[in-house]
């Protein structure tokens, strides 16, 4: 399946994106994952990663979870980006929004950092999905 390439204006330019789904398997559950990939300056250009974790908590897990980014969560990923190191601008290589430099930061409304795709080592994600679950149902 071909990956879509969304576009999108921002901060006066325009960013492509695209997202492609993952699972990721936690101790309890299987995860939604959807790895989050930006470029500003053309196919050449540093290309901006976020692993995004989806918070849903749903009894069969990542099998009926249909969570995915909209444009103003990208829109975030992006702005929040900008203003932590990534220039879109330099060619080749990759700038991860990794969950150990920037979870503490940085979270969207649907979804966690992680790096679980990258290194199976990462925190739990069952965990981190559940914790952020009660945190939202605690006023």
């Amino acid at each position: 399946m071909a990956r879509r390439l969304r576009k999108l204006y921002a901060n006066g330019r325009e960013f492509a994106w695209t997202g492609q789904i993952y699972h990721v398997i936690g101790e309890r559950h299987c995860h939604r994952c959807v790895r989050v990939r930006v470029w500003g300056a053309g196919k050449n250009s540093r290309v901006l990663q976020a692993d995004l974790l989806s918070k849903a908590d749903l009894p069969w897990g990542c099998r009926t979870d249909s969570s995915y980014p909209t444009p103003k969560d990208v829109r975030n990923v992006i702005d929040y980006a900008l203003t932590h190191g990534w220039n879109p601008d330099l060619g080749g290589g990759t700038f991860f929004l990794s969950e150990r430099e920037h979870a503490s930061a940085f979270e969207l409304a649907g979804f966690l950092l992680t790096d679980r795709l990258r290194d199976e080592e990462a925190p739990d994600a069952s965990t981190r999905v559940f914790r952020a679950f009660e945190e939202s149902r605690t006023p």
